[in-house]
């Protein structure tokens, strides 16, 4: 089982056990956190899409620390100008550790409910541009007025 959740402005796809560094979270270490953003949840052929989210979706997670990456050094630099800053910076993270994904079954969709053959999927593709040309005025004509 997989699940797409949002924290700190990103998306991660995360599965039960995976460990992930995000964005720093203001909780202890060894906390148990509960993530309700889940906007994607899949289980081999059936896939429960959010709208932005899924209903009682959940992700649960341990923390098992906080830390910062390795520093990103900026540098601007123009020649013969006697012009050199130098910056660097390092980001704060917390590591998760994915415990359980749970949603409610009847956000569940059946397996079949998305199957359209390749022929309906033409058909219902060419009567809407056929609508749609017919309804539509003329270039050419407007433009002549």
């Amino acid at each position: 089982m997989y699940a797409v959740i949002m924290t700190g402005g990103k998306q991660y796809r995360v599965e039960e056990g995976d460990r992930l560094r995000v964005e720093r979270l203001e909780v202890e270490e060894g906390a148990e956190i509960e993530i309700d953003r889940v906007l994607l949840v899949g289980d081999g052929d059936q896939v429960a899409v959010g709208r932005p989210f899924v209903e009682n979706g959940k992700v649960a997670a341990t923390v098992r620390g906080h830390g910062r990456t390795k520093k990103v050094k900026v540098v601007k630099f123009k020649r013969r100008k006697n012009y050199l800053r130098q910056h660097g910076h390092r980001q704060h993270f917390t590591e998760l550790e994915i415990g359980s994904i749970s949603t409610s079954e009847t956000d569940r969709l059946p397996s079949d409910a998305a199957d359209f053959s390749a022929t309906e999927l033409s058909d219902v593709v060419a009567d809407s541009s056929d609508g749609a040309d017919s309804s539509s005025p003329d270039v050419a004509d407007s433009s002549d007025s």
